[in-house]
């Protein structure tokens, strides 16, 4: 398994968080795998919230069950927002985020660009891949992020 897959839940699933959950895995390495919820949009815009209010109402995801006390993104400007760690094609997680604020304010960063989540989806080393193999997702290398 590797970075820049979508996993999609099965009916194992149906009675939690995950319930039909689609998720983009944004990094896979020896320590675990990290992701976020695609197909979930959060109740509220980035305005919203109290630090963000002076700007635009963007969407943002339930990215996932863990750290929900801070902002993730997903984006595929790198010409735009700096320091973001490649994951696959133009898909970059992360970077600066004050850089992505200023696109987003201005408007030079719009939805199909990038994508905001609060909290995400973790799996310790190995914890996916037996959750796969148990039959609670499935794996597919084409998904739509943006």
């Amino acid at each position: 398994m590797k970075a820049g897959i979508f996993l999609h839940s099965t009916v194992q699933l149906d009675s939690d968080f995950f319930a039909k959950a689609s998720i983009f895995i944004a990094e896979h390495n020896e320590k675990g795998a990290m992701g976020f919820v695609i197909n979930r949009p959060f109740p509220r815009k980035l305005n919203e919230l109290a630090e963000f209010s002076g700007g635009v109402a963007f969407p943002l995801y339930d990215g996932g069950p863990v750290d929900r006390e801070h902002l993730f993104f997903l984006h595929r400007r790198p010409d735009l927002v700096e320091g973001g760690t490649p994951v696959t094609g133009d898909i970059h997680l992360g970077g600066d985020f004050s850089q992505a604020l200023v696109h987003l304010n201005n408007k030079t960063l719009a939805e199909k660009d990038i994508r905001l989540f609060i909290g995400y989806c973790g799996w310790d080393a190995g914890e996916l891949e037996t959750e796969i193999a148990e039959g609670s997702w499935t794996a597919t290398a084409n998904g739509n992020l943006f």
